[in-house]
């Protein structure tokens, strides 16, 4: 888990809050831009953890096929109740691209700029 950024949440609500766009563009000089930095990131933050709650959740997995056999397991009830709980990926990339914390380049405004 300490891969995740969002397992800390460094004071990150869970509750969506209204954001200045005016902030968001200052970063890239485009609204758009940034939406799509935030949104990659977002991505990547939810895609890691998938990946890691899958590999909590292997533990638990049985190898039978038969439904009547499906039981509960409090312990695989309370890692999913701990993920419920974590704020949306896309907050916590919001937050970290007004944060600075997000590395992005554009290549074709780079290459207009070498030349």
């Amino acid at each position: 888990m300490s891969k995740n950024k969002r397992n800390g949440n460094g004071g990150i609500s869970p509750i969506l809050e209204t954001k200045n766009l005016a902030d968001i563009q200052d970063k890239t000089g485009n609204l758009y831009e940034s939406i799509v930095v935030i949104s990659k990131r977002a991505n990547q933050i939810s895609s890691q953890l998938k990946e890691e709650l899958h590999g909590k959740l292997e533990e638990f997995a049985t190898t039978t096929d038969n439904l009547e056999e499906i039981h509960e397991n409090r312990e695989q009830i309370e890692i999913s109740k701990y993920y419920e709980k974590l704020p949306d990926a896309t907050l916590v990339a919001t937050q970290e691209f007004l944060e600075g914390k997000v590395y992005f380049r554009n290549p074709s405004r780079e290459d207009k700029t070498e030349e």
